[in-house]
């Protein structure tokens, strides 16, 4: 979440599937397993890498990002598909192969798709060594995935003067390499906090919650404005980046509001850093 180089070449490169423990999650790289039939924080998934392929070649390249984008969408044709002049509502992407081999294969599958399935098939096949509670999650995924990705990969390809309801309120490819020119390319905003701040966290939390809000205080140095204490808190996307929903079901609500103000608003939540919990 603060490393989004880092993070680009999480959602573009080779994963390994292995675990070292039952808690050992980074097979998952960075999505939880709710991710892959939900798709929630999809939309900070798409800028991310709409931001890496903008900008990979110094100024702004917006057919490139989208061909990455469908690229790294692409998902097999249950069928051969018709040739045609437009791609809105293909899903099979396998033409980009060569510009494009790390974001899909020569038969179509685009990193998103084999990932989901690498997940489920690690899963399954090493239940006792992982953890046998992820089982009918990843069969949920290897039974629906397929059907909900395509369906969902139609619809991020909607223009954005589709003025019909199927397209009306859906987060799109050009969505995502809109915020991609608007924030420009990916930053490092790691950020170190003081020792002495970090005690007085988990005195006011838990030795537990505190990693978590350390987190929320870097992310909200970095991308903090003038104009207003308030930024967005992308919820999912924290989720994804922990590969797991503890963050938003068990630590988020018990931050006392000593520490962080929250509010939510027609659906986006958003909060602030009290002076007291500030470097």
């Amino acid at each position: 979440m603060l490393n989004e180089i880092q993070e680009f070449l999480d959602y573009t490169t080779p994963v390994k599937y292995t675990a070292e423990a039952k808690s050992d999650t980074t097979y998952l790289r960075h999505f939880t397993l709710d991710f892959f039939t939900s798709f929630d924080g999809l939309n900070r998934v798409l800028t991310i890498i709409a931001r890496g392929y903008l900008f990979q070649n110094g100024e702004p390249d917006i057919d490139r990002a989208k061909w990455a984008l469908l690229a790294w969408s692409s998902i097999p044709e249950s069928k051969k598909a018709t040739p045609k002049q437009e791609w809105q509502y293909r899903t099979d992407f396998r033409e980009l192969h060569e510009e494009f081999p790390e974001l899909v294969d020569k038969n179509g599958k685009g990193w998103l798709y084999r990932h989901a399935h690498g997940v489920e098939k690690f899963i399954l096949k090493n239940a006792e060594q992982i953890d046998s509670r992820k089982v009918p999650q990843a069969e949920k995924i290897r039974k629906t995935f397929d059907a909900q990705w395509r369906t969902k990969v139609e619809q991020l390809q909607n223009s954005v003067f589709n003025s019909n309801t199927k397209g009306g309120w859906v987060f799109r490819f050009d969505d995502a390499i809109a915020e991609g020119l608007e924030l420009g390319p990916l930053q490092n905003y790691e950020i170190a906090l003081p020792e002495e701040l970090k005690q007085h966290i988990v005195q006011a939390t838990s030795a537990k919650a505190a990693p978590y809000v350390c987190d929320l205080i870097s992310y909200y140095l970095a991308h903090r404005r003038e104009d207003t204490d308030w930024i967005v808190l992308p919820v999912s996307g924290f989720d994804n980046f922990y590969c797991s929903s503890y963050f938003s079901k068990k630590v988020l609500s018990k931050i006392p509001e000593t520490i962080l103000v929250r509010q939510e608003r027609s659906g986006i939540s958003r909060y602030y850093i009290t002076d007291e919990f500030l470097p």
